[in-house]
């Protein structure tokens, strides 16, 4: 009976394929589900070290689309923001790519998965969890987890059996996806010390970005972006289009400390250029289509939606209720932002909507208005404060 393993082809799982082989004697099925940020040639490069490591198959699944229509257009409907600072990078992708995974393991009717998380970080928490609904007749194996290893061990497991290990994949550990990249390394296992340059393995440096300027313009429908600059993009190929443009502009890079699932601290350094424009840019559409209250429950739900998603709950209906109610918030969010990059920085220079709220027709702020007179603003303002002026908190003794 083969073995099938959850392959990026870095340090972690490359240790998963040799050792399984050894420990079970079985056949080693290699799957490696692509979320985004591979290149046809990291593609190719993954195969081949699957097969050099021993795999008796390597199997390639695109998840792309899956991963937008599942996750990525509810982080972008609800502006979710971890901490107001982490756009989930890659959490998200590992229910995706637990689903497909198991998938192919049904497909090819093993019966074993393994995965090749450490017993430190989130990720092997939301593998266990999403393998534990969709996997609920398999085993699951950690060897990583169960044997205690580190990265220095599991080095020297491959080096042993004459297996390359690049030094990169020892310094730091880098996850790339279609949303983000997340790195780990030294300065992250403390709070105090930022990166060094060399780290960052996609962004320019803002200090060394362009002097000029990039004027952008996104178009939104029903709160979803499907243009750049008047050029209709389907949502993988928009979001490589803006990480790629926000990449050259050295936006995107930051450092997130937060609570793991596991209780603990933890900090990690991430790059998601397309998040840090696409976010900021449809909350400034929503801002002139919602009403107050529409954002102010849509904010609630989007933090905890947000908190849910990243420690591993994807699952509880709770979440598809929410996500019925963002659908539901972007009927109207329909309309055009425009965006400048500029050394490391995105700001938000506009928006327009036919839905638009914002109607200087019937009133301008701070000056006439259409809909009320004097005497109607000084009897709303007297109504609005009676509360306050009938609380004893605000009663002066005699």
């Amino acid at each position: 009976m083969s073995i099938v393993v959850a392959f990026s082809g870095g340090l972690d799982t490359s240790f998963c394929v040799p050792f399984l082989a050894e420990q079970y004697g079985e056949p080693i099925i290699t799957v490696t589900v692509d979320t985004g940020g591979l290149t046809a040639g990291d593609r190719r490069a993954i195969e081949r070290r699957a097969l050099e490591l021993g795999a008796q198959e390597h199997i390639l699944v695109d998840a792309r689309e899956d991963l937008f229509e599942t996750q990525i257009q509810y982080l972008i409907k609800g502006n979710v923001l971890r901490g107001h600072v982490y756009p989930l990078c890659v959490g998200p992708d590992r229910v995706v790519q637990a689903r497909h995974v198991v998938r192919v393991a049904t497909e090819k009717g093993v019966s074993r998965i393994a995965h090749g998380s450490t017993g430190a970080g989130n990720d092997q928490i939301r593998f266990d969890v999403a393998l534990g609904v969709l996997a609920r007749d398999m085993d699951i194996l950690t060897p990583i987890r169960d044997e205690g290893l580190t990265r220095a061990d599991t080095t020297a497991f491959l080096k042993a059996r004459g297996f390359d290990v690049p030094t990169s994949t020892t310094t730091y550990s880098i996850n790339t996806g279609m949303w983000g990249t997340t790195i780990g390394g030294r300065e992250t296992l403390g709070t105090s010390q930022p990166l060094p340059e060399a780290a960052w393995p996609t962004t320019t440096s803002p200090a060394n970005a362009p002097d000029e300027a990039q004027s952008i313009d996104i178009g939104f429908e029903r709160g979803l972006p499907v243009s750049v600059d008047g050029i209709e993009l389907g949502p993988v190929d928009l979001i490589d289009a803006l990480a790629s443009m926000g990449a050259a502009h050295g936006v995107g890079r930051a450092v997130h400390v937060g609570d793991t699932i596991l209780g603990i601290k933890g900090r990690v350094a991430f790059e998601a250029p397309a998040a840090a424009i696409l976010i900021p840019a449809h909350r400034e559409l929503e801002k002139l289509v919602l009403t107050r209250w529409q954002r102010y429950h849509k904010d609630q739900l989007a933090d905890f939606y947000g908190m849910m998603v990243h420690e591993a709950q994807y699952f509880d209906p709770a979440l598809r209720d929410i996500e019925a109610l963002f659908d539901a918030s972007q009927i109207h969010v329909t309309g055009n932002v425009t965006a400048t990059l500029f050394k490391g920085h995105v700001s938000i220079d506009g928006a327009s909507s036919p839905h638009s709220m914002f109607n200087d027709a019937v009133a301008t702020y701070g000056e006439t208005n259409a809909l009320w007179d004097g005497r109607d603003a000084r009897g709303f303002a007297r109504i609005l404060g009676v509360q306050s002026l009938l609380s004893p908190a605000n009663q002066t003794s005699s």
